[in-house]
């Protein structure tokens, strides 16, 4: 919508290039300001549509013609800036993965306290053989964060 609008507003700037262009662009801009300044008491607040039409003019008048605004150069490109970061955001994604269930990392800490020289695989492969599907990470994981040392081996 943003696009199209900038588009319209642009084209039509650029017809007004054609019979003096920068006078009519300036009247365009100081009956817009006026319109705005109306509708505030106190300090002016400019919506999208107006950040758009001022953007767009800005973009076509030429810079001598762009002072005594009511916005400066820094605020028109501080809303630029802001528009395209707007637009390449991406959605954010869902939260990931659930986690674990307690009861798993219960069972877990419970094989390693039970069998001390169990390591990440073995816990692994029995809570596999018990038909709880978890991966071998996430077990070194808990393990981990629960601090036992993961890797370690059956002296057989």
């Amino acid at each position: 919508m943003f696009r199209i609008l900038y588009r319209l507003i642009a084209m039509l700037t650029r017809l007004a290039v054609r019979s003096d262009r920068s006078k009519d662009l300036e009247i365009i801009v100081l009956r817009h300001q006026l319109t705005v300044l109306r509708r505030q008491i106190n300090r002016p607040v400019l919506n999208d549509d107006d950040r758009t039409l001022l953007g767009a003019i800005a973009a076509a008048l030429p810079r001598p013609r762009r002072t005594d605004w009511i916005v400066t150069p820094d605020t028109l490109l501080r809303w630029h800036r802001r528009h395209v970061a707007r637009h390449w955001t991406h959605a954010t994604r869902g939260p990931g993965r659930p986690s674990t269930s307690i009861e798993i990392r219960r069972l877990i800490l419970r094989l390693v306290a039970e069998n001390p020289t169990w390591g990440y695989r073995r816990i692994h492969g029995e809570l596999n053989g018990l038909g709880h599907r978890i991966a071998s990470s996430t077990v070194w994981q808990i393990l981990k964060a629960n601090g036992t040392d993961p890797a370690r081996s059956d002296p057989r």
